[in-house]
């Protein structure tokens, strides 16, 4: 598990000898300019920025222009925290989560995740969501659990529109309704989220909880297939073996069964379908898949 601190676009980078922002040191950070990000930071932080104190924190946490240094991670992180920046407590509850200190110290950890959800955190509230889960093998507590994805949700955050949605589908902690999972699937999709577009678009293309509508449906698991989502791909695959939701086109179903199949999604029926086909358009199904890329159009 790790933190996601909502670290959003930020404007262009400073320049040497002018006034820095927070936002500039960030978008340092994010073009690799590591040096000037750790300067503009350390002087801000200095000054009480609770924000730079938290991309202190980062730094040293990933040693990104900087050694490693996880004490001092923790003590910017613990300085953010007592200024009232959320995302420090957060970052030290992770830290004490995911192991990095030696050991999981899963009280330590989960109580700074609190305190961060407590205060509104959206990436917060949805870690409390997976620890309720039963993320370190304790015992689930869905209700809990539906509780903090529907806060993540309801700030806008797509994991956890995405964990409420499939919540509903699987009536974990609140009454199953194929509807509400529609609409959270559909709020997360729309942002880009690979698996509710999955999600969603097995909805739309079974008519469940949802207008029903083949080539729609098509489209979302498209998406889904197309930021590389193993599963979407196979289903996509099929759609183009069978002609169902988009028009029937065997180059394209064994460009995806191969690319299902790198993902760990093979499908021997489809293999012994697609086997048939002339060695010119396997050869184009091949290159198709060997030149895709996640994220584009392809």
């Amino acid at each position: 598990m790790r933190a996601m601190l909502a670290l959003a676009s930020f404007l262009i980078g400073a320049q040497p000898g002018l006034a820095s922002t927070i936002e500039e040191a960030v978008q340092l950070y994010k073009t690799g300019d590591y040096k000037t990000a750790h300067a503009v930071a350390s002087e801000l932080a200095a000054a009480g920025d609770a924000r730079a104190m938290v991309l202190m924190g980062e730094i040293y946490r990933d040693g990104k222009g900087v050694g490693v240094d996880l004490n001092l991670a923790v003590a910017w992180f613990t300085r953010a925290a007592r200024a009232g920046e959320s995302d420090g407590d957060l970052a030290i509850g992770i830290i004490n989560l995911d192991g990095s200190l030696g050991e999981v110290r899963y009280e330590e950890g989960e109580t700074h995740v609190r305190r961060a959800a407590m205060a509104g955190n959206s990436e917060a509230q949805y870690n409390m969501g997976l620890l309720a889960s039963g993320a370190f093998g304790n015992p689930p507590d869905w209700p809990e659990a539906s509780s903090w994805h529907r806060k993540a949700a309801e700030q806008g955050l797509a994991d956890g529109q995405y964990n409420l949605g499939v919540l509903y589908l699987e009536g974990r902690g609140l009454e199953k309704s194929s509807e509400q999972a529609a609409q959270w699937l559909a709020k997360a999709a729309a942002q880009g989220h690979a698996d509710a577009a999955l999600e969603y678009g097995v909805l739309v293309f079974r008519g469940d909880g949802v207008e029903r509508n083949e080539e729609i449906g098509a489209k979302w698991l498209l998406i889904a297939a197309r930021r590389g989502n193993a599963v979407a791909q196979n289903r996509m695959a099929r759609l183009y073996a069978f002609g169902k939701g988009v028009a029937a086109d065997p180059v394209e179903a064994m460009k995806w069964n191969l690319l299902a199949a790198r993902g760990g999604r093979a499908d021997a029926e489809l293999d012994g379908m697609l086997a048939d086909l002339s060695a010119e358009q396997k050869a184009k199904a091949e290159k198709q898949a060997n030149d895709f890329r996640p994220g584009t159009d392809n």
